[in-house]
């Protein structure tokens, strides 16, 4: 290997790292809970971008993977009901295709399900990334471009919009 190479290879790695450290800081923040909301919501605010970035970085484009553990969708649930709970007024959003003229019941985003999504590929990919961090970035990359990354975009759309 050329010494190029290995500093490619290095720079590589860390940027794994630096994916697994954001998402590992994302995970404590939402599994504590805050009696001050709004700086809550400004950490939220603030890391997500930043992760948007990370993960954008290290992306290896059309990947298969299979998800190695089941969903545990108790726990997803729980954590949804207490981000809601959390949340509150805050929580929903309208989304391009909402009509506002049906009123506020009929808004369709919800900052707690963004929030929950991104956690849970997040918290599994975790697990994994001890055994094996080029597995984790791949799975992490995949459920980026499928599903969770457009929850990120929502969730930091919503948070500007609310002005966290």
């Amino acid at each position: 290997m050329t010494q190029s190479a290995q500093v490619l290879d290095f720079s590589a790695h860390r940027e794994h790292r630096d994916v697994a450290a954001l998402a590992r800081r994302y995970c404590d923040l939402i599994d504590t809970s805050s009696d001050d909301l709004d700086a809550w919501l400004r950490e939220v605010a603030d890391l997500l971008p930043r992760l948007h970035a990370a993960i954008a970085s290290c992306c290896v484009g059309d990947v298969y993977w299979e998800r190695p553990d089941p969903v545990d969708l108790d726990a997803r649930f729980d954590l949804f009901a207490r981000l809601r709970r959390l949340l509150a007024d805050r929580d929903s959003y309208w989304l391009e295709f909402d009509c506002v003229q049906e009123g506020a019941e009929a808004m369709t985003g919800s900052l707690a399900d963004d929030l929950t999504d991104i956690y849970c590929e997040l918290k599994q990919g975790l697990g994994l990334f001890d055994r094996d961090p080029e597995h984790a970035i791949a799975a992490w990359s995949a459920g980026y471009d499928r599903h969770w990354g457009r929850h990120l975009i929502d969730a930091e759309r919503h948070l500007a919009s609310l002005g966290a």
